[in-house]
């Protein structure tokens, strides 16, 4: 199809289109005037419609006008502003055509540049030496100088002349750089006549490392050694950052750079430490090993002590010496320990290696927290000195051989005392006349000495529990250390059956053992400990148990049986009868705190009304605290919860009269009861006069008894401030 065709389609379709828009505009106008002139008598406005559609008409029409004249305007516009462009164009081209012409007639022109380019790039290489003769010419001397100051251990002055003769190869040829060629044999003349630059270099960082190396001596005796090594490293840094600056901004760095000499310098004292821990197994074996880790002990001490006094001070602080030497020293001592224990260990040598880890490194204050390290030292980030598993298992191999040194140690004295059977002499006797040896005596004191060191090992864990970082498992450890302690007595006590059983009737009893005293004492601090554990929870509780509006009432005593609860779901997992003990203790104490709170609060009942409040939540409280102990598993918890319930019946009692009656049983089931807690107990009731309480009193010390001996103590351990007397003198001025 044509292009005219195309365009008669084009009007066609275009002229269809207007037709069915007239038909259109035609139908809604029909349907707009059947609507409007639906009435006869609207036909007489037929007029002023006819007016105002042709006024209408008019100014669509006018506007149709000027918006086709406008856009015509604009067409037009830009078809003069393309034809202006279409002649710059051809203009440009024109001229480009020109150029390209112009430039291949002088192109063999430019051919006879390269030659002069060469004759430049000479004359830059001659006046570079030219300008650089005297220095080249210097070079010798220079080089005599520094060696001659190297020597004299001058650092710093020969550092500055070394600085100079590398300034003035890195100038040249940074400016054979620049010349814009390659001239490889150029830069290695340059290198070459410069090698001895390299040599002093090396000979200077010798020095350099060999007082770094030495720091901790060097820092004693003179410091300034030291100094002058640290000024050079940082120097060295600071054209190290410069250099690689520069390479960023026109592609030349000196050769040997970065030297990197701050790392090399954590390198070379690491290397240093290290080397104080090398020794020879031959020279640990036995009491060698002790004198070994003694001499780590002081070695490593002292250099501490002189890099946090005195090399801290000739070191940068972003060095962070003392930290820095810290982790060497730990990371070090913990290989160095790692190669002893992998060794073939005897039973004392085991022992040395534990001890020293748990009483001289990490004790307060032999090592990382003695006195003159804390509290610059951080003691925290150097971790273990071995790993757990490592540890457990030397604690393994110890007690493995400890018990085949028992085993052999029993095994030789009963062959002694079987060889003093064959003797031809009688056996000793005691003061009595009864013949007896020293076996008894020598496996007694054995044990004896295991209990008390026991006992000993448990204190020292009670300890462990005021520190910030305390052991995560504490209270299981305590119950298994009380768990213990049980089997060693149950063990004990067998034995004790067995020798009764052994003699037949011969008049051997089972009799009281020391052994069993020291096992004992040990159990009953361990339980002390776990009491005070609970005790520490309960106390701030114990405070707020009487506030001021008491009789309001308050859920302290919930919160109170709530962490009673939790520490005796503890004591569940303690055998018996020490789990019935712990529970009859732990009541008591609460009872104890729970009156001597009441006593200390000096609370004063106003009114009857108040006396009756404060009984009855008494009551509910006793009656709390023996429900949850009887579903603790706690046998007969009332004689103990009876205390609060008696105390709570005096401050109730209507008839004064009978405070002396009532008073009489108090004193009959708690002979401990004083006149003083007697008095502070009256106090609290607020109604007691004069005389009745020195009837009380008087009838309480005629009918004092001694305590039964079974008899545990409740108030005896409650002390009671004692009154404030009047001063009856006048108060006067001192002459």
């Amino acid at each position: 199809m044509s292009a005219e065709d195309d365009t008669l389609k084009r009007q066609g379709d275009m002229w269809s289109e207007l037709e069915k828009a007239e038909k259109l505009a035609r139908g809604a106008a029909l349907k707009w005037a059947s609507g409007i002139f639906y009435h006869p008598d609207q036909l007489e406005r037929l007029g002023q419609y006819r007016k105002r559609e042709t006024q209408r008409t008019s100014s669509v029409e006018s506007r149709l006008k000027s918006a086709v004249q406008s856009y015509l305007e604009g067409v037009g516009t830009g078809l003069g502003q393309l034809k202006a462009s279409l002649d710059d164009v051809r203009a440009v081209r024109r001229t480009l055509v020109d150029v390209c012409e112009d430039w291949q007639n002088k192109v063999n022109g430019f051919e006879g540049l390269g030659q002069l380019r060469s004759l430049v790039s000479d004359h830059v290489q001659l006046a570079t030496v030219v300008h650089n003769l005297q220095q080249v010419f210097s070079v010798p001397e220079v080089v005599h100088e520094t060696r001659q100051l190297i020597e004299e251990r001058r650092l710093l002055e020969a550092h500055a002349k070394l600085m100079e003769m590398e300034c003035w190869r890195d100038s040249i040829l940074q400016q054979l750089h620049h010349a814009g060629r390659q001239n490889t044999e150029g830069e290695q003349i340059v290198l070459s006549y410069f090698a001895v630059v390299g040599q002093l270099n090396e000979e200077l960082a010798k020095e350099l490392w060999d007082v770094v190396s030495c720091g901790p001596t060097l820092v004693k005796q003179d410091p300034s050694l030291f100094v002058s090594a640290i000024r050079i490293i940082e120097r060295e840094e600071q054209i190290d950052q410069a250099a690689m600056d520069g390479q960023s901004q026109h592609l030349f760095l000196p050769p040997g750079r970065p030297k990197n000499l701050r790392q090399t310098f954590f390198k070379v004292i690491e290397q240093s430490t290290t080397a104080q821990f090398r020794v020879r197994q031959t020279d640990t074996k036995g009491p060698g090993l002790a004198n070994h880790l003694a001499v780590l002990h002081n070695n490593i001490l002292s250099d501490l002590k002189v890099v946090k006094h005195l090399m801290v001070q000739c070191c940068p602080p972003q060095y962070n010496i003392l930290q820095t030497y810290v982790l060497l020293h730990h990371s070090c001592l913990s290989g160095h320990l790692q190669d002893i224990i992998s060794w073939d260990l005897e039973k004392s040598e085991i022992y040395t290696v534990l001890s020293w880890i748990h009483h001289i490194y990490h004790s307060r204050p032999k090592m990382l927290t003695h006195p003159d390290l804390s509290p610059d030292v951080d003691i925290v980030s150097p971790g273990p000195l071995i790993s757990q598993d490592a540890l457990e298992q030397l604690q393994n191999k110890y007690v493995s051989a400890v018990r085949v040194a028992v085993s052999d140690w029993m095994q030789k004295a009963l062959e002694a005392e079987v060889s003093d059977w064959y003797r031809e002499e009688e056996p000793e006797s005691d003061h009595e006349g009864y013949y007896h040896s020293s076996l008894p005596a020598i496996v007694t004191q054995f044990f004896m000495d295991s209990s008390h060191r026991f006992r000993e090992a448990v204190i020292s864990y009670g300890k462990e529990r005021q520190k910030p970082s305390q052991p995560k498992y504490y209270l299981l450890y305590l119950l298994a250390t009380v768990n213990n302690c049980i089997a060693f007595r149950r063990c004990i006590q067998w034995l004790q059956q067995q020798g009764v059983q052994g003699s037949h009737g011969d008049g051997c009893s089972k009799l009281p053992h020391p052994i069993d005293t020291a096992v004992d004492r040990a159990m009953k601090k361990g339980c002390r400990l776990l009491i005070d554990e609970m005790l520490s929870d309960l106390q701030p509780h114990f405070l707020q148990l009487w506030p001021t509006s008491w009789f309001c009432g308050s859920d302290i005593i919930d919160t109170i049986c709530t962490v009673l609860e939790t520490h005796c779901s503890y004591f569940t997992h303690i055998r018996e009868p020490i789990f019935q003990f712990m529970l009859s203790e732990g009541l008591r104490l609460v009872i104890i705190d729970y009156v001597r709170t009441l006593v200390l609060r000096k609370i004063v009942c106003k009114n009857p009304a108040e006396r009756e409040r404060l009984s009855d939540r008494m009551a509910r409280d006793a009656e709390k605290l023996h429900e949850l102990f009887c579903n603790l598993g706690m046998e007969e918890p009332d004689h103990l919860t009876r205390v609060i319930s008696s105390v709570s019946e005096l401050v109730k009692l209507k008839d004064t009269s009978l405070l002396s009656l009532e008073v009489s049983c108090l004193v009959a089931n708690y002979p401990d009861i004083s006149d003083e807690h007697v008095s502070a107990l009256l106090d609290i009731r607020g109604d007691v006069s004069k005389d009745i309480r020195g009837t009380v009193l008087e009838m309480l010390e005629q009918n004092s008894q001694p305590a039964p001996e079974d008899y545990q103590p409740i108030f005896s351990e409650i002390l009671v401030p004692a009154p404030v007397l009047p001063f009856c003198l006048p108060a006067v001025k001192c002459g």
